[in-house]
This record gives C-alpha cells, sequence and structure tokens, in this order.
C-alpha cells in the first residue's frame, strides 16, 4: 500500500472504529463476533483502500452487512458452543432502561435478517433510505416496505409503548 493511502487508511480506522463497532455489534449481538465481522470488513477495505477512499464508511457498511448475512445463512450460524464452565446469571434487579434494550434486542433477533437490518441502517446509523438501499443493493421502496414492515412486526411483538422508550 502507498504510504498515503497507508495514512489516509490509519487516519480512517482512528476516527470511525468506534462507530463501526456499534454496527458490527448491532448486526451480530455478540462483541467477539462483532470484532471479527469489523476486521474482515478492515482487511477487504484495506485491500482496495485506492478505489474506496473517497466514501470508505458506506463501503464498510456494505461490506459487513453483506458478510453478516453470509454469516446467517451458513450452516454452522446459530449452533451451539460448548463452554468449560455456565457462564453466570445477572442479578434480576434490573433498571426498566435496561429492560427496553433487552425487550427490543429480543424482538429485533425475531425479526429476518433483512428486515433487522435495515432498521438498524436507517434508525440505529441513522442513514437515509437511499444510502440503506445502496448498502443493501435495492430500491428506496424496497428499504420502505421492509422498513414498515419490520417496525410492524416490532409492535406486534412488543407494543408501541416499549418501541417508544427504546428511542429515548
Amino acid at each position: 500500500m502507498h504510504p498515503d493511502h497507508q495514512r489516509d487508511f490509519t487516519e480512517f480506522v482512528a476516527s470511525r472504529s468506534d462507530s463501526l463497532i456499534r454496527l458490527a455489534y448491532v448486526l451480530t449481538n455478540d462483541q467477539h463476533a462483532a470484532e471479527d465481522l469489523l476486521q474482515t470488513a478492515l482487511a477487504k477495505a484495506a485491500g482496495h483502500w485506492r478505489r474506496i477512499r473517497g466514501n470508505p464508511e458506506a463501503y464498510m457498511r456494505r461490506v459487513m452487512y453483506h458478510e453478516q448475512v453470509g454469516r446467517w445463512r451458513s450452516p454452522r450460524w446459530g449452533r451451539e458452543r460448548v463452554l468449560e464452565a455456565l457462564p453466570d446469571r445477572g442479578v434480576e434487579d434490573r433498571t426498566s432502561e435496561v429492560d427496553t434494550r433487552v425487550t427490543l434486542a429480543e424482538a429485533l433477533r425475531m425479526l429476518p435478517a433483512r428486515k433487522r437490518a435495515v432498521l438498524v441502517l436507517r434508525y440505529y446509523e441513522d442513514l437515509s433510505e437511499s444510502e440503506v438501499a445502496k448498502i443493501m443493493g435495492c430500491s428506496v421502496g424496497t428499504v420502505r416496505s421492509q422498513t414498515h414492515q419490520a417496525v410492524a412486526r416490532l409492535r406486534e411483538l412488543v407494543g408501541e409503548a416499549v418501541i417508544l422508550e427504546g428511542l429515548q
């Protein structure tokens, strides 16, 4: 990699890693998987940096989305993991904010991968419909209909009050 490109890439990673790891976590719902997803996407970006350095954020989102969809489709995804010891259980004394987040996270996991990704990109990443359409490789109309259907399903699963609490 050319030294100027390497410097640009390093600056991009330093400035955008926090945002990108949050996106990866929302897509994977697992910290270790999120780190792996981000690392894979960064490796791909480094290899194509000369071509993408004009808009690397969009490229990264697209790569992470497609990588995660590929993992969801993999026959190994969702298998049980063998652990040496049972994980500790959290204390049941949770605040309502944590309860709301957990409820929303569980409801999001119940959504199909495409609808979940649309909600994450639209509301968590705060992207426009056209940006989401570009990342997902579909039309703006598809993004709108997928968003509408996903929000309607969330309302069925958790109710309007929980969704409004989660937005605060």
